[in-house]
């Protein structure tokens, strides 16, 4: 790798850390598990003025409980949410998206964090945490702030976060009694979705109550597909579902590149979300 030339900063807490972005500005980047950031720098498709190494700030690893939500340090890896029996209690859907994130090795590097702030829309975990309705907290000069998940995903690379802020935490409402599911189009092992599919799925006396499903990469940004979700309310069979999934792509904005077109992209969110639902909701 013969990334450009960059200053190098190592905080031990996050007021540090915060002080090395606002003295670095637009051009400081953050350094966390290194496995989005890593591969720009070598294509140069990146170029910081300065890193600001936050691996090894104490406090921001690790999963815990307030009432009812789940609280995820942003430094945990991906290896460590998959396998979290709190994450796989309370949020089954995060650590079963999570566990198709790459290869073995980058999951024992990436940190939720990281991947959550380069806001990629071929990422599997933004949709997720929509799905989830979750929210990031920052911080940076001006104190602590919370986003929703809903609103800090902006467009292609490019998020909530201001360039003087940390992601610190995840705070993700517990979905215990939900069903749920990720299904995943890749064109090879371990590549990006060429899209995505979350579903959370509430089920009462036979019928869906109430469904939420997310898409990843059908966008600069990830989406609700909020008219499949409205027509999802009462199915209570393969066919209603069928008949909900054939709006997935309502609203969207799927790119063209070599992995697919818009076309095929908006028929991969219809035959996806079939499959989620009707997996998340026990019909399948």
């Amino acid at each position: 790798m013969i990334p450009p030339a960059f200053e190098y900063a190592r905080p031990t807490t996050v007021d540090e850390a915060v002080r090395a972005l606002a003295d670095g500005g637009e051009e400081a980047k953050v350094l966390a598990g290194g496995q989005s950031l890593l591969p720009l720098l070598r294509l140069r498709l990146a170029f910081p003025d300065l890193l600001v190494d936050v691996g090894r700030i104490p406090g921001l690893r690790g999963v815990g409980e307030d009432a009812d939500t789940l609280v995820v340090g942003a430094l945990t890896t991906h290896h460590d949410v998959i396998h979290d029996p709190l994450v796989r209690r309370h949020a089954g859907l995060l650590a079963a998206a999570t566990a198709t994130v790459a290869d073995p090795a980058v999951r024992h590097r990436g940190t939720l964090g990281g991947s959550l702030a380069h806001a990629d829309p071929a990422g599997d975990l933004p949709a997720v945490l929509l799905v989830l309705e979750g929210e990031l907290v920052v911080v940076g000069p001006r104190g602590r702030r919370t986003i929703r998940a809903r609103d800090f995903f902006v467009d292609y690379l490019q998020s909530a976060l201001a360039p003087d802020e940390l992601l610190v935490e995840v705070r993700i409402p517990k979905a215990d009694g939900w069903g749920f599911r990720y299904e995943k189009f890749q064109r090879v092992a371990q590549a990006w979705a060429t899209v995505g599919v979350a579903a959370l799925v509430r089920r009462e006396n036979g019928h869906i109550a109430e469904a939420r499903v997310g898409l990843t990469n059908m966008g600069p940004a990830p989406v609700r597909a909020s008219a499949t979700e409205e027509a999802l309310s009462g199915a209570g069979d393969a066919r209603a579902v069928t008949r909900a999934a054939e709006s997935a792509a309502i609203g969207t904005r799927p790119s063209q590149d070599l992995s697919a077109s818009p076309e095929y992209r908006a028929h991969l969110a219809r035959v996806l979300t079939r499959r989620a639902v009707l997996a998340a909701a026990g019909m399948g």
